[in-house]
């Protein structure tokens, strides 16, 4: 589905991404991985729009969409969560939901006054397909609850929420587990894994939790210094030297070490 071709970004003399090359398969939870630094969070923002590349191409299905703006990315179906949850936080959960798809007739000063019959039906189904998503999620009972109220692993159900309200063909995930406790995380794990098998979503995952991880991905990416170093199981990604180097500077003497990473 997406296919990066020597990827190059540049902050000055700082190559955050320095001549990456990968492949996303359509349909898969693919996992993205590497040490502090390693230009994982930059090439999402490459890709998803938010920064414009130095040079190299991004694809998806066949298609150059190098430095195209995320909102034209959004309805081609690429989207993304960042690592800090973007809600509205004095709007409802539900209402964060219902305000995703774009195009709605309440959009338009004229309809406010001539296509209100228009807006309210709109609006209806709207709730009700938001509220089919946080039942999905199993937080239904936030519903009513301003976002800005809710704990930091709840947004993070409320952001991949978001994903459903459109078609999405495939979602980059950034740090989805960070400040999440764990039973909350097996909730989002589960919530991705059902996205992907009931509803085809393909998934690209940033996250150092490993046990995350190994639950969803396969294969996983390693990056460091700007480029991929290693692709793929987890078990293979572990066992590879460079990847432990990359990580601790050491060799296989400290394989265990890269568990906790």
């Amino acid at each position: 589905m997406i296919v990066v071709e020597d990827l190059h970004k540049h902050f000055g003399g700082f190559h955050a991404v320095d001549g990456a090359s990968l492949e996303i398969a359509s349909g898969s939870i693919t996992g993205l991985i590497g040490p502090n630094g390693a230009g994982k969070t930059t090439l999402f923002n490459v890709i998803a729009g938010v920064l414009s590349p130095t040079s190299g191409r991004v694809l998806m299905d066949g298609e150059d969409i190098t430095g195209l703006p995320p909102h034209v990315l959004f309805h081609k179906g690429l989207l993304r969560t960042f690592q800090i949850a973007h809600e509205f936080s004095s709007m409802t959960c539900r209402e964060n939901l219902m305000m995703v798809p774009g195009g709605q007739s309440g959009e338009t000063l004229w309809n406010t006054w001539f296509g209100r019959k228009r807006i309210a039906e709109e609006e209806r189904a709207l709730r009700a397909k938001a509220d089919e998503v946080l039942d999905f999620l199993t937080i239904s009972h936030i519903a009513d609850l301003k976002a800005g109220e809710i704990s930091g692993g709840q947004k993070k159900l409320l952001e991949l929420g978001r994903t459903m309200m459109v078609d999405a063909k495939i979602v980059f995930l950034d740090e989805v587990g960070a400040g999440v406790n764990r039973t909350l995380l097996y909730t989002i794990a589960d919530a991705i894994k059902r996205l992907n098998e009931e509803r085809g979503y393909t998934f690209v995952v940033i996250e150092h939790d490993m046990e995350f991880i190994g639950r969803l991905c396969d294969p996983v990416i390693c990056m460091a210094e700007g480029k991929k170093l290693a692709q793929g199981t987890l078990d293979e990604i572990k066992a590879n030297e460079q990847v432990i180097e990359a990580y601790l500077g050491t060799g296989l003497k400290n394989k265990d070490k890269l568990e906790q990473a």
